[in-house]
Order: structure tokens, then C-alpha cells, then sequence
């Protein structure tokens, strides 16, 4: 792959993709960019994140910072398995004490409030909503802007809107989960047409999305709706 690729890779999902690995309620993405490996959210236990991640040839010790979306088990459950000396960990800044202080005393840890570079072109949202606070990330690629969500409580048009806005870039793909399992159909139509209103060229809708929603964005997008599931590989800009 070439250094300016993006490759995303699923390694925690409760959506089936790759037979040889495990499903499981949660969520974790690993991102590899410009040298950089950074593992968003860790799913909702070890022993599953562990395993997929050695099925797809994952070493742990390579990862050189994790972010947590927001403080659910399902998806800050395999933290501990990945924490260690040299890491660095990015959450939410209204993370609890007790979980800050145990991130604390095995890894770096840095609470976000405001938006902020993470990393070379890789930007998180800064703490969203104001029931379940939330982090986002948003990565700025030559396709345009990659946005990687976790449940997306503070709304995911909103966590899509502020990614546009702190970058200026148009948004390429949606990653992750849009929250919208329970909603009605015509709630989910309203989130598409806004999806085409900002301009949202492709969509990897997986974990709490909902089936009907999944369908649903299955049909409007066609061709550039992407298939996620736990063990799905995804890159920016698409290899031939």
C-alpha cells in the first residue's frame, strides 16, 4: 500500500463479515495511516479483540494510540488488553475519574474536550451531545474526509456536520455506527437525505445502526454502500 493510503480494518463488530472471526455486541476499528496506528474503541472484551485481531494478523504492540468513542462497556471492555508503557490514550474528558486514573497508570492518557489534532491528518470531533457524551474521528484523506463513529448518540448527522465543519473537506465516507436501530423508517429517511445534503459520498454503516437502517442505506446508496462487519478492510483511496 501506498504511505497515503487510509486502511481501515473492522476487528471488533457484532455484525458477521469474515467467517473466521468472532462476533460479539461492540465496537473497533483499527486505522493505519501515513504511519500511524491508532485503534478506535476496543470492543466489549479482551479475549474477543485479541483473537480477531491475531486471525487478521494484528499485532497489538504495533498500536501507538487508542480513542475512545465514548464510556460504554462494548466499546472500552478490551482496553486492558491493549494498554501498556508508550501508549496513548485519547478519551473523552467526561470520562470518569476512576477509568482515567486506571488508563493513568499504564498508559498516557489525554482528555479531550475541544476539537484537536490526534495525529497527522486525524482530527477527533471533541466531546459531542449533551446526554452520552461522545468523541468522533475525522481523517483527512485526498478522497476527502473519512468519518469514523462509534454509536454516534449525539446524533450522527451532527457528529457528521461537525467533522465537515472543523475540516472544510467534503465527507468521502461514514464509518461505524449511526445509532438509528428502533427508529422509524421515516426517521431514518430524514438522516439519508441529510447524508445527501452534506454531500456524503459513501457509507460503511455497521453495530448499532439496526438492520432496517442498514437496508435502507443498502437501497439509497447502491454501488457506494459498503458492506461492514467484523474483519472488513477498507481503503482510501479503493485499491484496484
Amino acid at each position: 500500500m501506498e504511505p497515503d493510503t487510509l486502511t481501515l480494518t473492522i476487528v471488533y463488530d457484532n455484525n458477521a463479515y469474515d467467517p473466521r472471526l468472532k462476533k460479539a455486541w461492540g465496537f473497533s476499528c483499527l486505522i493505519e495511516y501515513r504511519g500511524q496506528v491508532i485503534l478506535f474503541d476496543t470492543g466489549g472484551d479482551s479475549p474477543t479483540l485479541l483473537a480477531n485481531m491475531a486471525a487478521l494478523g494484528i499485532d497489538p504492540g504495533q498500536i501507538e494510540a487508542v480513542v475512545l468513542s465514548h464510556n460504554h462497556g462494548d466499546h472500552t471492555g478490551g482496553l486492558s488488553a491493549i494498554l501498556r508503557d508508550g501508549l496513548t490514550v485519547f478519551v473523552p474528558q467526561s470520562f470518569p475519574k476512576r477509568f482515567k486514573d486506571a488508563v493513568r497508570a499504564r498508559a498516557q492518557l489525554v482528555e479531550v474536550h475541544e476539537p484537536r489534532e490526534i495525529g497527522e491528518k486525524v482530527h477527533t470531533t471533541g466531546e459531542l451531545g449533551t446526554g452520552i457524551i461522545e468523541q468522533s474521528l475525522a481523517v483527512r484523506t485526498d478522497e476527502g474526509l473519512v468519518v469514523v463513529t462509534g454509536c454516534a448518540h449525539p446524533g450522527i448527522v451532527e457528529v457528521v456536520r461537525k467533522a465537515k465543519a472543523l475540516t472544510g473537506d467534503e465527507v468521502y465516507l461514514v464509518l461505524g455506527g449511526f445509532h438509528l436501530g428502533g427508529k422509524s423508517r421515516k426517521e431514518i429517511e430524514g438522516v439519508l437525505s441529510e447524508f445527501r445534503r452534506l454531500g456524503v459520498r459513501k457509507v460503511a454503516p455497521c453495530h448499532c445502526t439496526g438492520e432496517q437502517a442498514i437496508r435502507l442505506f443498502r437501497q439509497e446508496y447502491g454501488e457506494d454502500f459498503i458492506q461492514a462487519g467484523v474483519g472488513k478492510v477498507i481503503h482510501v483511496p479503493p485499491s484496484e
